[in-house]
């Protein structure tokens, strides 16, 4: 008996194995505690490990690399198909072993703990930020229950709420001024929690060469480049920068039957934090191109006049996904000046 393919549903505590022999046949179908699976999986000759892209699947993926096997990862989404039966244990790891035998399925990439590490850092400044925003919208909802209104933006909050409670002509009593500066601590603590992360972030993208040469491409700053550079990896892995751009959810969806192509609007697949990160960069371009009386980016300024402002901002960052593939798979250095031999024909 020769175990060749294995699906694991991956969970806190207990594990379920499900193993095929070179028959096709089910040869192992085991619970397994967590203690109980680096020994198990090192005993275990060398075989193809299939697992959902979930919590702690890059780390048992990392693991069990170690020890010889070739995993896999998969998105969920394209694992529920396969199973059979009511969900439950038994039926999710024979279901993640199917999928991880078709030719045609797609896989996750595992990522290193460099990029985990990276990442992290990504995640946590988004939940404060988060909060930030919250903090900042519930003090202009008090406020404005006195009959005091703060200017639209962020940064206005800080600026006036002190002059705001410093005023005894409002109506704002003892105990509510005492609230909004408990509620302006707590806003002032969440911003510095922000920049000293975005400080962390800054620093390894200036230790990362790939991340400052991407820092290079209009709309990509600091914070978007790492972002790219620790989550794409070996950009080697994407065939062409089409399909960074359909990872990202750059790409329109299509809807067609009956020989009839129909493109809908993008399908906001992938990461949505890295496409907001490259829409908001490219609507940063499209504003200050905006602002300048002379444009120098005469594409630019031929889709603005065909387009609105945000499919004008997602076509750009599309375009901007592309060029991050070429760089990172081609090692190349990103020059402004570019052109094809296309474009150079034509001007």
């Amino acid at each position: 008996m020769k175990i060749t393919t294995v699906g694991i549903d991956l969970a806190k505590s207990v594990f379920q194995v499900h193993g095929i022999d070179e028959h096709a046949k089910a040869v192992l179908k085991k619970q397994l505690k967590r203690d109980q699976m680096g020994a198990f999986f090192a005993n275990l000759p060398p075989c193809l490990i299939g697992m959902e892209a979930c919590g702690s699947a890059h780390h048992w993926a990392r693991k069990l690399q170690g020890f010889g096997h070739t995993v896999k990862l998969m998105p969920p989404q394209f694992v529920k198909p396969y199973v059979k039966t009511d969900k439950n244990e038994v039926a999710d790891a024979e279901a993640i072993y199917a999928a991880v035998a078709r030719p045609n399925m797609r896989f996750v990439l595992i990522k290193n703990v460099e990029q985990q590490s990276v990442l992290a850092l990504y995640r946590v400044r988004q939940g404060f930020v988060k909060a930030r925003s919250a903090q900042a919208n519930q003090i202009r909802g008090l406020l404005e229950e006195f009959g005091l209104i703060i200017p639209r933006g962020i940064v206005n909050i800080p600026k006036r709420v002190p002059e705001l409670t410093e005023d005894a002509t409002n109506e704002l009593t003892g105990t509510s001024r005492m609230l909004v500066d408990r509620l302006m601590d707590h806003l002032n603590d969440l911003d510095k929690q922000v920049k000293e992360i975005e400080a962390q972030i800054s620093k390894w993208h200036r230790t990362n060469d790939d991340s400052c040469n991407l820092e290079k491409i209009p709309g990509i700053g600091p914070i978007t480049a790492s972002a790219l550079v620790a989550t794409i990896g070996d950009a080697k892995n994407f065939d062409d920068g089409r399909q960074v751009a359909a990872w990202l959810g750059l790409m329109p969806k299509q809807h067609s039957s009956g020989g009839r192509s129909t493109m809908l609007g993008i399908s906001q697949r992938g990461d949505s934090y890295l496409r907001t990160l490259l829409t908001h960069g490219a609507k940063a371009v499209i504003y200050a191109a905006q602002r300048e009386t002379q444009k120098s980016d005469d594409c630019l300024s031929r889709r603005l006049t065909r387009r609105n402002l945000n499919a004008a901002s997602v076509a750009l960052a599309n375009k901007n996904a592309r060029i991050v593939w070429a760089l990172l798979a081609r090692n190349r250095e990103f020059r402004s000046s570019y052109t094809t031999e296309g474009e150079a024909a034509a001007a």
